[in-house]
């Protein structure tokens, strides 16, 4: 067997070009104009190229962004300052902080201050809240990218049997919320999942990854599912991104689990871009209900 490989770059310029028109109706129908105001504290190399990429996207797409870099030594007060300005500037429809902060930054304590309508990466937990109720002001990016692949591919996820590996606040606990709701962001189809949660401590994790319809990995580690860790036949979601002396690899051991699925999601290429696609999404829904 060989996979269908579901080509994430190529849906991510489908919904930019989408994001793109809706922009421009906007700014002709109100005159207003989305904008994302991004925070980078201190000098990580791989935010600064994170952020970089969004800076861009948003140049491309028509929504402006606005980027607030703070030395490292930035404490929290002077974090949460510039966030309530920020809450209350009615120009700036959506705030990112980007992670990882410094360690001396109480991280939660930031994330929780930014306001839920400007909350576009959707970490406020009144935001988490309402997409656990199924009713969600916004959905989370990486989560939604993943379910853009699945809806724009034609997998149904209604009726399977789905497993998560992973449970982090950002990616691993969402999805779940999210396969188990009675409708998905391409209707019933895209929801109405079973779905099983592993993470470390999971007892005989191979064993209950080969159970799965859809596996979909989120732990952060190269290569750490194996071909013999999943269903012949199986759809694989790979969101993890390492990097490997010089190559950017995936959580899935790539070659061999091609050669077991039925689809798969390469890494670079499948859900990365889809994450700062699902971004300017949210900023321009802010933008829109404003």
């Amino acid at each position: 067997m060989s996979a269908r490989i579901l080509d994430g770059k190529a849906i991510a310029l489908e919904i930019r070009k989408e994001i793109a028109d809706e922009v421009q109706a906007l700014k002709s129908s109100r005159g207003v104009q989305p904008c994302l105001a991004a925070i980078l504290v201190g000098e990580d190399p791989a935010s600064q190229v994170y952020v970089r990429n969004k800076e861009l996207a948003c140049e491309k797409a028509g929504i402006q962004s606005q980027l607030f870099r703070l030395p490292t030594a930035t404490t929290t007060e002077e974090l949460l300052s510039l966030l309530q300005r920020l809450n209350e500037d009615p120009k700036i429809h959506g705030i990112l902080v980007q992670l990882p902060l410094p360690k001396q930054i109480d991280e939660r304590l930031v994330l929780d201050a930014v306001i839920p309508s400007k909350d576009v990466d959707a970490f406020a937990p009144e935001n988490v809240g309402l997409l656990s109720q199924g009713r969600p002001r916004y959905l989370p990016c990486t989560p939604h990218g993943v379910f853009q692949i699945l809806g724009r591919c034609q997998i149904s996820v209604a009726g399977k049997h789905v497993v998560v590996v992973g449970r982090s606040d950002i990616v691993g606990k969402p999805l779940v919320s999210m396969f188990l709701q009675r409708t998905g962001p391409f209707g019933a189809d895209n929801a109405n999942a079973t779905v099983t949660c592993c993470h470390s401590q999971s007892s005989d994790l191979a064993g209950i990854t080969r159970q799965a319809d859809i596996l979909v990995v989120a732990v952060g580690r190269a290569n750490f599912i194996t071909a013999d860790m999943i269903k012949p036949g199986a759809v694989v979601i790979d969101v993890g991104i390492n990097r490997v002396e010089d190559k950017i690899v995936g959580d899935v051991e790539y070659q061999g689990a091609a050669l077991v699925a039925s689809a798969i999601t390469p890494v670079p290429g499948g859900v990365g871009p889809l994450t700062i696609a699902m971004l300017l999404r949210n900023t321009l829904t802010s933008a829109q209900s404003s």
